[in-house]
């Protein structure tokens, strides 16, 4: 897919999201708006990506991109920025910030996200890198 294609398709899952009190078809309510700032070019951005809630009131997101060779942009910009905002189904929007999960951490949490979503492991079968998992904490 081509990037202006993938933007298309981002930018109507956002408008069903916000459209629908974050209920999403193919998705329910499993989707998060994912505010973030881009590292070089400090451009305002929101991508759709899928959260993992935890018991601490936080999500955990997966840098998959698909399973391609690199992470997605919004994992560099996430490094450089982590202080944002999450829009939620349940909550509104919410400040968190963003860490990135050890590999003791992410052993736990990679066998939950790749059971309750299995196409994260297919994801990681087509890529030789680990794929990060992030932690969104509220603030």
């Amino acid at each position: 897919m081509s990037m202006a294609g993938r933007g298309d398709w981002n930018q109507g899952v956002i408008e069903a999201f916000r459209a629908n009190g974050g209920d999403v078809p193919h998705f329910g309510r499993s989707l998060v708006l994912l505010h973030h700032v881009g590292a070089r070019t400090g451009t305002a951005r929101v991508s759709p990506v899928m959260g993992f809630p935890t018991d601490d009131g936080g999500w955990l997101i997966v840098a998959s991109k698909g399973g391609s060779p690199e992470n997605p942009s919004w994992y560099h910009n996430l490094r450089a920025h982590p202080q944002t905002v999450v829009e939620t189904p349940d909550d509104g929007t919410v400040e968190v910030t963003a860490r990135e999960l050890d590999e003791d951490e992410r052993a736990i949490a990679w066998p939950r996200i790749t059971q309750r979503a299995p196409g994260f492991g297919d994801y990681e079968r087509r890529t030789s890198r680990v794929i990060p998992v992030l932690k969104l904490s509220r603030r």
